[in-house]
């Protein structure tokens, strides 16, 4: 594979977290303070205020940075799937070109790493505390600690060790800020002071907007006391995550979750009042858990940093999407709405990349792998489906896209989110909703997908005003159907689906869905 300036290639670290909020993050607004250093990243670099995924969901997601390639092409749709590990990636093209790369923390694809150097990944979601780890024997071994410390010391290590003579790509997969949102024992009750506002959407009734009235992912109904929340109320929090704590850690557990049991027992709350409740305990659980993580990227930021390696090292914190805190009631992802789909993205790169850089185009993760290859001087694959960034980090392309192309899959699921695919504008959001096919739902049974849901998906449009509607509230697409932005924005859809070769987008639209 053809080089250019060798001796030049940059190293390469890209940190990606798990359901991380952008609303959660100091650089994109968030008043609580719980990621200085990802904020302080954010100053020496860049903030992306427009960074979009393919496909909401851990594993697809995944499958799509790795690969630049859409869901239905890398053969990952759903996290019933398993990832082909011998398809092209940026980590086959890296090593073929003399990167040392490594995986380390949370893969969650199916499968086992290949064209690495290096891997230790945890089994599929992993464990917050005491984790087990998977390495390039496949053997198994526990680790004792919390997940995230463990996941940077191991990060560091590999740093410390790896041959020097040549570049690196190292990919950190945090496990946190996944569900069930356990803190680091130093961080329990870091947020117990402080009340969160419910957001201005949380009692969404859902007018017109049948798959947000349906699905099984609001923290009213969904959120469990005992599973989500530590609680005593229902199943507890669960035997394998009990069985993993130390002793010592156990204590620091109980101690602190027996205390609050206690409280909530004492107030018999029902209607608004549990909700209002189960929200407050979700927020700071979860804010929590954010601590940990920030801590951990100013870690490992500091060695890239006081290693000398901090000009000529391009450093990106991203996520496999966004979350839902509250707003429209919900927890969880999957929805082409904003908070699912935009994720965050902080860029240090001082050879291009100007220090306190705010940029509001349209970049996805899948635009990722396109821009590593070439930052080693390789040229881009013709089968990469996302653009190298390049343009953007030198400001050299103010209309870098004008569009997003959206598709989520899985269904049937345990949160019920329907299958949908549509386009995101800078102003306008069009959004299919659409059965599955029989084939495809016979597909999710037998792989174990729940199906706990009692309605049936159905094939209808939404669309959206971001100007007037920046809440996504009002399905406007009934009195817009035959106006000219629909029609406009339903060629460009189109022209989406052709690009991206999504042909069971084309044969829902078509009416040739079997």
């Amino acid at each position: 594979m053809a080089q250019s300036n060798t001796h030049a290639r940059p190293n390469i670290l890209i940190i990606v977290s798990d359901d991380h909020a952008y609303q959660s993050i100091g650089a994109y607004g968030s008043p609580y303070g719980a990621t200085p250093n990802i904020d302080r990243l954010a100053r020496q670099g860049a903030v992306y205020q427009n960074a979009f995924v393919t496909n909401s969901l851990c594993g697809p997601s995944r499958a799509c940075l790795l690969t630049s390639k859409y869901s239905n092409l890398n053969g990952f749709k759903d996290n019933f799937s398993r990832f082909d590990p011998a398809q092209p990636t940026f980590a086959s093209h890296l090593t073929e070109a003399g990167y040392q790369t490594a995986w380390i923390g949370k893969w969650h694809l199916g499968s086992l790493p290949l064209h690495f150097s290096y891997f230790k990944i945890v089994p599929e979601q992993g464990f917050y505390y005491n984790p087990d780890f998977i390495n390039m024997d496949n053997d198994t071994s526990r680790i004792d600690g919390y997940v995230t410390n463990v996941i940077t010391d191991l990060s560091e290590n590999w740093l410390k060790n790896r041959d020097t003579t040549k570049p690196f790509c190292l990919v950190i997969g945090e496990k946190a800020t996944h569900r069930t949102w356990i803190p680091d024992t130093a961080d329990f009750g870091a947020f117990d002071h402080v009340h969160f506002p419910l957001p201005d959407d949380f009692y969404d009734s859902f007018p017109g907007r049948y798959a947000g009235k349906v699905n099984n992912m609001n923290i009213a109904h969904t959120m469990r006391l005992g599973y989500d929340l530590k609680m005593k109320a229902d199943t507890g929090f669960g035997k394998d995550n009990y069985t993993r704590f130390t002793p010592s850690q156990k204590k620091y557990f109980d101690d602190y979750y027996d205390s609050i049991y206690q409280d909530f027992k004492s107030r018999h709350l029902t209607g608004k009042a549990l909700t209002e409740w189960k929200f407050q305990r979700y927020m700071r659980d979860y804010y929590a858990t954010v601590l940990s993580l920030d801590r951990n990227v100013g870690r490992i930021v500091d060695y890239i940093d006081k290693s000398g390696l901090g000009d000529n090292t391009i450093v990106i914190y991203t996520s496999d999407q966004g979350m839902y805190l509250g707003e429209h009631g919900w927890f969880d992802k999957r929805f082409i709405y904003d908070q699912s789909m935009k994720t965050p993205l902080v860029i240090r790169y001082p050879k291009m990349i100007q220090p306190r850089t705010k940029d509001s185009s349209m970049v996805m993760l899948l635009d990722i792998a396109p821009t590593f290859m070439q930052l080693a001087g390789l040229k881009v694959p013709s089968d990469m489906q996302g653009q190298s960034l390049i343009p953007v980090f030198k400001g050299k392309d103010k209309e870098f896209r004008n569009a997003v192309f959206y598709h989520y899959y899985e269904y049937p699921n345990e949160h019920n989110a329907l299958p949908h695919f549509g386009i995101r504008t800078k102003r306008y959001v069009l959004v299919r909703f659409y059965k599955p096919s029989e084939a495809w739902k016979n597909k999710m049974v037998n792989e174990g997908s729940l199906i706990i849901d009692t309605y049936n998906p159905k094939d209808y449009w939404e669309f959206y005003d971001l100007k007037a509607d920046p809440e996504q509230l009002h399905n406007m697409y009934e009195e817009n159907k035959h106006s000219a932005v629909v029609k406009r924005l339903k060629a460009e859809l189109n022209k989406l689906i052709k690009q991206y070769k999504q042909q069971d987008a084309a044969a829902i639209l078509a009416g040739k869905m079997k």
